[in-house]
């Protein structure tokens, strides 16, 4: 009977060991477990951030396409506007110069 109980207690040893590399892996693991949340937790405030200031960006963005689509909307208008005059000058031009010329065959420019 008593090398049953060394037996026995040579089992029960085993088993308590056992049972604390279990009981040092879960705390490993829950370790890493915390760590890991840690980490996500980290990465989703990061995130936040990261998206308030591409928001930020898309927004000014945005509003700089939005400025630059009006000034060239008024420079091709502009543009457009001072073709105009460049076309009427030139016109204005022609006419005078057509009638200078009629002027200087008049008979009464000619000098004696």
């Amino acid at each position: 009977m008593t090398q049953q109980g060394a037996v026995l207690q040579g089992y029960n040893n085993e088993l308590v060991k056992c049972i604390e590399d279990l009981s040092m892996q879960r705390e490993e693991l829950n370790k890493q477990i915390q760590q890991a949340e840690e980490e996500r937790n980290k990465l989703q405030h990061e995130i936040q951030v990261l998206s308030e200031q591409l928001e930020c960006v898309c927004e000014n963005l945005a509003q700089k396409v939005a400025s630059r689509n009006e000034l060239d909307k008024i420079l091709a208008e502009t543009e457009a506007a001072y073709m105009k005059i460049l076309d009427s000058s030139r016109t204005l031009l022609n006419v005078l110069k057509k009638e200078v010329g009629s002027l200087r065959h008049s008979p009464d420019l000619k000098p004696n």
